[in-house]
């Protein structure tokens, strides 16, 4: 069968993807094809999520997560602005439940200015409930950035606006050969056989094994954990204005169990953090032989299980039982009870480990001779996605010699 040749490749649907091809298509005359494995776009990480778009207020001042997520943030509130996305820069509030975590908890504060946030506002026991009625702790931070949105519409408009500018998107599509020829590649998937000049691996769950596919040595390996969400029954969702966090570990990269407004007005409480036997296990049973020896295969993993052995305990019981569950969240909101509380559909995150152990905290890319890997982008990657989109293309436009229409689209999104 003869290949199909586009000048480049995105292999991966998710809204990291579909921001990517976006932003390609809009910024150049390049002919583009994005490989989406499922049936529609957005089935995972991109959909599986809470819908925060966050603030920026955890990450190390500096960092890629910081930067992106900042500029990432005000392009994605104007990207759906403009698009009709239903959004709400609705805020949220980081409680301290104990004295002990207010040290904690001005530490972020100051990191939150150091990200160039304003109008933070530190809450005493009493003004808590100006914001969450039925929220308690010792004292809380205001933060009026953070918002809602439903990403999956967020992913499938950058799909169609990618479309819009001559990009083509492939769905049944998993990739599973790799080979060069000359200055080009060949790809193989389920859906035909596709040449290309420049690779872009966004494929979430999967990135390290299309790195591995493409003759990459990762220096990492995606570790599967597994977040198990409730939901708030209608009748109690007024206990939850808009969004409602603990002070997290700062040892763990996980912000702890915590409530959540969704765009569609239910109430989300959770995630708690597990170890799942397969990339796409979205219940306590599923499993996978091929994921679950890949996992337990890795030296990264044992070192940190033995790392993180007491947390990994507490969430995996956390898992088990629902009365610890409820708990959890009444350090929070104390009259929630355990019959306020029904499942809610889970997801997993690709958390990249290396060989160390090591939980790796900022986004990872990795820049190989017309490839560019994302090996680790867990949250806030949905409300960064414009701005990793945009570094992205920077990047293949001065690789692959590919000359720029218009300006970058973060820029012109931010008005700057």
């Amino acid at each position: 069968m003869a290949s199909k040749s586009f000048e480049g490749i995105i292999v991966g649907g998710g809204i990291i993807g579909t921001a990517v091809c976006m932003t390609l298509a809009k910024r150049t005359n390049a002919s583009l094809a994005l490989l989406e494995a499922e049936p529609e776009l957005a089935l995972h990480q991109t959909s599986r999520n809470s819908g925060v778009i966050h603030s920026g207020l955890y990450y190390r001042p500096g960092s890629l997560k910081a930067r992106t997520c900042v500029r990432g943030r005000e392009a994605l509130y104007r990207f759906c602005q403009e698009h009709g996305i239903e959004h709400e820069r609705c805020g949220k509030i980081v409680v301290a439940s104990e004295k002990s975590e207010l040290g904690a908890l001005k530490r972020l504060w100051k990191r939150g200015e150091a990200n160039g946030l304003s109008g933070l506002k530190f809450l005493t026991k009493e003004e808590i409930r100006d914001y969450e009625p039925n929220a308690q702790g010792e004292a809380a931070l205001y933060v009026p950035q953070t918002g809602i949105v439903d990403f999956k519409q967020v992913a499938e408009k950058f799909a169609q606006e990618a479309r819009r500018y001559g990009a083509v998107i492939i769905t049944s599509s998993k990739v599973f050969g790799f080979q060069r020829k000359g200055e080009s590649f060949l790809i193989e998937s389920t859906s035909g056989t596709y040449q290309c000049r420049f690779l872009v691996n966004t494929a979430g769950l999967y990135s390290d094994r299309i790195a591995k596919l493409c003759g990459l040595e990762s220096p990492v390996r995606i570790i599967p954990f597994r977040g198990e969400y409730y939901e708030l029954v209608a009748e109690r969702r007024a206990l939850v204005r808009n969004l409602i966090y603990p002070v997290p570990d700062p040892r763990f990269p996980f912000l702890g169990v915590h409530f959540t407004r969704l765009i569609d007005g239910r109430v989300e409480a959770g995630p708690n953090a597990v170890l799942s036997l397969k990339r796409t296990g979205y219940s306590k049973f599923s499993f996978s032989f091929k994921d679950t020896f890949q996992t337990l295969a890795f030296p990264g993993f044992w070192r940190l299980a033995v790392r993180y052995f007491g947390t990994g305990l507490k969430e995996f019981c956390r898992s088990l039982s629902k009365s610890k569950f409820t708990k959890a969240l009444q350090r929070l909101v104390p009259e929630v009870r355990k019959e306020d509380l029904v499942e809610a559909p889970s997801g997993v995150r690709a958390q990249a480990v290396d060989r160390g152990g090591f939980l790796l905290d900022d986004f990872k890319l990795i820049v190989e001779e017309g490839m560019v890997h994302v090996l680790n982008a867990p949250s806030p990657a949905a409300t960064a996605c414009l701005a990793i989109a945009e570094t992205i293309a920077n990047t293949v436009i001065r690789k692959a010699g590919l000359k720029s229409l218009s300006l970058p689209l973060l820029e012109e999104l931010l008005g700057s």
